[in-house]
């Protein structure tokens, strides 16, 4: 519990670092301009207490040669605007004049996607000073790169879905298209908008013009006609933005079924004392989700077979879900020769897939929801386990996550291996969105399993060369290759890469769900479900 308790206070730390972006001297050369920081524009923008932060961790540890890039200058989530869902996508200007980092670009990207996924209106909130010129390469030219972003603008528009760009600062090169590709524009004076600035022209064309002129609020808003509204300060720029999104119609609604709320019938606290990380204390999975589901209720799916996975029906914020979870307890099987067996907590089973696989199924051919919760170690090995056909099984799983219409969460809660981490929805599987506990972990495979396969690997190598290992040594290089790996599979280096979109205090796991529910409920488009050819 203390264990636990502490991660969750280091990550809040960190967090509260940082949203100090650039830091102090950043943030007052940011009021000497008449403007206001990125977080002071969101606080004003949304509805009080509404923004759910995405990708604060992105970039965390990256760029040191550089200063690092706190967040990577950009901060992104959902709030609320007049009781309206939006994704906001705001420039932090403090953090290397908000210029854009790899990072930055793939994090805008990632804000684009889930809008696009859900349905989400975006509003921008533009300071920025164009792409990070050092590292140029790795910003311009790939499909998830800074071009990416544009053609995100004109796909979204042609979806229908709402975009409102307000340029409150500097938006140069080719960032410029952003704002102009949106549905309104917005623009606060002394603020500047040029494909190219004002000493780029004088060095091309030999052309001597000042800002203000060259793309200035007034001549945007008088001269070129590009700006819809030109406001005299950032607090009436945001004040519009409100006013334009309190006017906005409905469109269909989802149809995902949702009743009221009701609270779990326990505290969610009590999850501190119930997980274990230690292999040598499993906990009951079912402990956790009657922790975050409405009423505490759960309708479990084949609660008799295939144990180590755990399938059921709930609501989570009202919201109709189904549920696959690992669970970590060990379990009692019978094989079909009636020979019993142990099965051990957290490893699929080709029972327990084949029984994800027909529950996956079902919530789309009923149109339920999919909570994948994650602590997973892989699918289970051995002589036994392939003759019982655990490939097949596997596939199954894995086709019916591929395919699957419904929307998907993915919150990591411990270990997250392998073709098991595929199998329960990893990132590469569309999950609408990933949470992660400050516990969670995820890799090929655990860091003593694969320490201990790299060291054996280098082992014969330098032995095939004549050179023998003691066992000090042996020793310090399994500790090195343990602790490389360890490091790579902490939360906090998935989310700097963006793996995960937010790592949450095990608590809050209830109103994160909730939260990713209510984007999905914005789509109302439900493709088809096919399953294609399934291994029987």
């Amino acid at each position: 519990m203390r264990f636990l308790a502490d991660l969750v206070s280091q990550v809040r730390n960190e967090e509260e670092k940082i949203r100090e972006g650039g830091g102090q001297k950043a943030i007052e050369v940011q009021h000497s301009k008449g403007r206001l920081t990125a977080r002071e524009r969101i606080h004003l923008l949304v509805d009080a207490g509404s923004f759910f932060e995405l990708g604060s961790y992105a970039a965390f540890g990256m760029y040191e040669e550089w200063g690092g890039a706190p967040g990577a200058g950009v901060i992104t989530g959902l709030g609320r605007i007049h009781t309206r869902l939006v994704m906001i996508i705001a420039n932090d200007a403090t953090v290397k004049a908000g210029a854009f980092f790899p990072m930055t670009s793939k994090k805008v990207i990632r804000a684009q996607n889930i809008a696009i996924e859900n349905r989400i209106p975006t509003i921008y909130l533009v300071d920025s000073a164009g792409v990070f010129l050092p590292l140029q390469e790795d910003v311009f030219p790939d499909t998830d790169d800074f071009g990416r972003v544009f053609r995100n603008n004109a796909v979204m528009s042609a979806m229908g879905i709402p975009q409102i760009a307000a340029i409150m600062g500097m938006c140069v090169a080719g960032g410029g298209y952003l704002p102009v590709m949106c549905d309104h524009v917005l623009m606060t004076d002394g603020s500047g908008l040029f494909l190219a600035g004002p000493a780029l022209v004088q060095a091309a064309i030999g052309q001597k013009v000042s800002a203000e002129e060259l793309g200035g609020a007034a001549m945007h808003s008088a001269i070129s006609g590009t700006v819809d509204f030109r406001e005299p300060n950032d607090e009436a720029c945001i004040a519009r933005i409100r006013s334009i999104v309190e006017k906005w119609g409905y469109r269909r609604q989802s149809p995902w079924d949702r009743k009221k709320p009701e609270e779990p019938a326990f505290a969610a606290e009590e999850i501190y004392g119930i997980y274990d990380s230690s292999p040598a204390r499993p906990y009951d999975m079912r402990e956790i989700i009657a922790r975050i589901v409405d009423g505490s209720r759960f309708d479990e799916y084949k609660s008799e077979y295939g144990k180590t996975l755990l399938c059921g029906y709930a609501r989570i914020g009202g919201f109709a879900v189904g549920i696959v979870a690992n669970q970590k307890l060990h379990a009692h099987a019978t094989d079909h020769e009636g020979h019993k067996r142990i099965e051990f907590g957290g490893v699929i089973y080709t029972e327990s897939a084949e029984k994800a696989a027909r529950f996956i199924m079902d919530c789309n051919q009923n149109l339920i929801p999919l909570v994948f919760l994650h602590d997973v170690n892989g699918f289970m090995v051995g002589r036994d386990a392939e003759w019982t056909g655990i490939i097949k099984a596997g596939a199954k799983m894995v086709n019916a996550v591929s395919n699957s219409v419904v929307p998907k969460i993915t919150v990591i809660i411990g270990g997250s291996f392998g073709a098991g981490h595929y199998a329960m929805c990893g990132k590469a599987y569309d999950p609408r969105l990933v949470f992660a506990w400050p516990t969670a972990r995820y890799a090929v495979m655990s860091g003593d399993s694969a320490a201990g396969t790299l060291v054996e690997i280098k082992i014969k190598q330098l032995e095939r060369s004549g050179k023998q290992l003691s066992e000090e040594e042996k020793k310090e290089l399994y500790e090195s290759v343990k602790r490389t790996y360890d490091e790579q599979t902490d939360p906090r280096y998935g989310a700097a890469r963006l793996w995960i979109d937010k790592i949450i205090d095990p608590i809050d796991t209830r109103e994160a769900i909730t939260q990713a529910l209510e984007a999905a409920a914005l789509n109302p488009d439900v493709p088809e479900f096919k399953v294609g050819v399934l291994q029987t």
